[in-house]
């Protein structure tokens, strides 16, 4: 939990991410689209990967535990909820706040 929380807090924006899942794609693409370059931390390319996405797994209270996306140190949630943000409008703010985005 130590090294989720370490990394989380390190950058504005960190997608905890597996490299074969297709949401964890759409996550990364629709921040890149935004223009925020997220930091993203691929767990099955990570030493410590298996130890994290356990961590994340129970932060999330489900698994699989990826997309795990955090803004600003916070966790904000998987797919749904980033999309719910994005969709109502609430995720560009939340970007600005968190000195993801300048503009």
């Amino acid at each position: 939990m130590d090294r989720v929380t370490k990394l989380a807090s390190q950058r504005a924006v960190v997608i905890f991410s597996m490299s074969s899942c297709c949401m964890c794609h759409t996550v990364t693409r629709l921040f890149r689209e935004l223009g925020v370059n997220p930091t993203v931390v691929e767990l099955d390319e990570d030493p410590r990967g298996k130890e994290m996405e356990k961590a994340l797994a129970r932060l999330l209270g489900r698994s699989p535990a990826v997309p795990a996306v955090f803004i600003g140190g916070r966790l904000v949630g998987s797919t749904d909820k980033v999309m719910s943000l994005h969709l109502g409008g609430n995720l560009v703010p939340l970007l600005r706040n968190a000195g993801a985005l300048w503009v």
